[in-house]
């Protein structure tokens, strides 16, 4: 059936669309009411590598693809356009793009969140006075009122992770883009925003609550963009867009783009999208997400927690009046050292890497250390397998591999029992490595805790698609997504967590030879 303008006679919106615009791959789901997917369609993300640590994407094809999914998936379910009651928009988090605001014309490419050029500026900021003195006066106001918003400041350091670094860097090397902002021509956004601009075809500029704070320029205490940052990195205030609710109707794509204004009524960060789809409502609820890097998310309620040795606020979304605050931890290398492993031939398809690691005791003392994407704590961090021995085979370098995912999953759990004052109730796992019951029994093994794993590990896009359904809705509320939850796993504790102590202390070790390579 053609996916542009319907006959006559064509059955009322009965479907959502849930788009997922990761670091890897752009896909689109359409769900029925059921919640059941009737249609899909994915395209690869082409990242650029202009330069040695520089990582980018080119605007116009990720528009193309984006484009693309939607309308190959209502195709693939055999639907009109006219059928499409809404559409949700999860995307990856921090990378963003400048443009400017009378042409639409950008000034760069999308830089990446795996971009490491503001290295240079990071450890600048890092080793200057001004950053230790910032740390004093926050540590004394601290102390005075015992707000927690002063918290975060008494020992901010930036990474090359931060959008606010690769932001400072943007109005410091582009000259285009200087100038356009001191004529407030500049336009800021990340990749939702850009999306919605081109969408709307530059009609709506906005982003939403959950996208805002991820990028940590937005206060999540105040809720608004935050001016003492930008103007310690001189970044004008001008740049930013109005920030609306997560579930919410942000206007109609326009008619020439899919022959009917489609609704846009949900943009979400994908962390936040996976929580929202795994049904995650509740305070002390918690998901773990395993792709391409990994995240424990708890739900916090209305409370809002300060950052706190690896942890940091973020808002969840807002729907209305109800704002929910997320605690989080994140790693990297989860995904990506699983697909190295399969590109240097260690594995031919991903599903046999359990079984692999099944089918050996142990991994005979042989450690993987990640270190692919730069980390915030050590940027010289070198990834590297140590304790290899004349029998070492594929099995132990895959078993290696997925032992090290379990062991931080296993401190980032510790870390957020430690620090959150929250009792953690149900813990939901969803993403690609998810699927990999070696890394999901080790893990519930490890923090001796059931985990559940839904039967569609596509979390981002199905979070997109109940918040974008809440908006049109589609959906009644909150309580009748639950009822649509499918549970395809429960991984339940099998083994004392001390029988893996020997071996984690011998990979905590391996961790420390490699730290300032």
């Amino acid at each position: 059936m053609p996916c542009g303008q319907p006959e006559s006679g064509v059955p009322p919106a009965r479907y959502v669309l849930g788009v997922d615009v990761g670091s890897t791959v752009v896909k689109c789901h359409v769900y029925d009411r059921a919640a059941a997917v009737r249609g899909s369609s994915c395209r690869r993300v082409e990242s650029l590598y202009p330069r040695p640590g520089w990582v980018e994407l080119d605007p116009e094809v990720l528009w193309s693809q984006f484009v693309a999914v939607i309308k190959e998936a209502v195709q693939a379910a055999g639907l009109h356009m006219r059928q499409i009651a809404g559409l949700g928009i999860s995307t990856q988090r921090g990378t963003f793009i400048t443009w400017h605001r009378r042409t639409g014309k950008p000034f760069h490419n999308f830089i990446s969140w795996q971009d490491l050029r503001s290295a240079e500026l990071v450890n600048s900021w890092n080793k200057s006075l001004l950053l230790k003195v910032i740390h004093v006066i926050f540590t004394v106001l601290h102390f005075l009122t015992g707000n927690d918003r002063y918290l975060a400041p008494s020992f901010l350091t930036f990474s090359t992770q931060q959008t606010s670094m690769k932001l400072s860097w943007v109005f410091k090397n582009i000259h285009e883009a200087e100038e356009a902002a001191k004529e407030n021509n500049c336009c800021f956004g990340t990749i939702d925003t850009w999306l919605l601009y081109r969408l709307t075809k530059g009609s709506v500029y906005a982003t939403d609550y959950s996208n805002a704070s991820s990028t940590g320029i937005f206060e999540p205490f105040t809720k608004c963009w935050n001016p003492t940052l930008c103007s310690l990195l001189s970044i004008p205030m001008s740049i930013y867009p109005p920030v609306k609710d997560t579930s919410f109707n942000f206007g109609a794509a326009d008619s020439e783009i899919f022959g009917v204004p489609i609704p846009v009524m949900a943009m979400v960060a994908d962390q936040q999208s996976a929580m929202f789809g795994e049904c995650c409502f509740h305070p002390g609820d918690v998901k773990v997400t395993m792709g391409t890097g990994g995240f424990w998310n708890v739900n916090t309620g209305e409370h809002l927690f300060a950052s706190r040795k690896s942890l940091y606020p973020l808002i969840g979304w807002k729907i209305g009046d109800e704002v929910v605050y997320l605690t989080e931890g994140s790693m990297s290398d989860i995904g990506t050292a699983i697909k190295w492993a399969q590109d240097i031939n260690l594995f031919t398809n991903v599903d046999e890497t359990a079984k692999m690691a099944q089918s050996i005791v142990d991994s005979q003392g042989v450690c993987f250390v990640p270190g692919f994407q730069v980390p915030v704590n050590d940027p010289c961090l070198s990834s590297s397998f140590i304790g290899l021995k004349p029998s070492t085979t594929r099995s132990h370098l895959i078993r290696a591999i997925l032992e090290s995912i379990a062991f931080r999953n296993k401190l980032l759990y510790d870390t957020i029992v430690k620090k959150v004052d929250i009792p953690l109730q149900t813990i939901r796992a969803d993403g690609g490595v998810s699927n990999n019951s070696f890394v999901m029994q080790m893990t519930s093994d490890l923090i001796n805790k059931k985990i559940e794993k839904p039967s569609n590990a596509d979390m981002s896009s199905l979070g997109a698609a109940f918040l974008a359904g809440l908006a049109s809705g589609f959906w009644a509320d909150k309580e009748q997504l639950k009822k649509l939850r499918r549970i395809e796993t429960v991984f339940e504790p099998q083994k004392d967590s001390e029988e893996y102590r020997p071996a984690m202390d011998t990979w905590l070790q391996a961790m420390k030879h490699s730290l300032h390579w």
